[in-house]
C-alpha cells in the first residue's frame, strides 16, 4: 500500500493556532483509532494555514469519514 495525504485549511487571524489545536486532536483521533505511523505539520500561506496528515492508505476510509478533509493527495515514489 501507498502514503496518502490529507488537508483541511483553516483561514482568518487565528489559522495557525488553530490548524495546529487541530492536529493535537488528530493525534488524540489516531491513537484511538490505531492509525500508527502518521505524521502531520501546518503550512503557513499567506491566506490560509494548511493543516496536513500523512498516513497508509490502509486508513483512508476512517480518516475519509471520520474527519472530512477537504483534500487528499496519494504520495509518489
Amino acid at each position: 500500500m501507498g502514503l496518502l495525504r490529507f488537508h483541511w485549511d483553516f483561514f482568518g487571524p487565528d489559522a495557525l493556532p488553530t490548524a495546529e489545536h487541530f492536529l493535537r486532536h488528530l493525534d488524540q483521533f489516531c491513537a484511538r483509532e490505531g492509525v500508527s505511523g502518521h505524521r502531520h505539520w501546518t503550512t503557513d500561506q499567506k491566506v490560509r494555514v494548511v493543516a496536513t496528515m500523512e498516513c497508509d492508505e490502509e486508513h483512508l476510509v476512517i480518516i475519509r469519514d471520520a474527519l472530512r478533509p477537504k483534500r487528499a493527495d496519494r504520495v509518489l515514489d
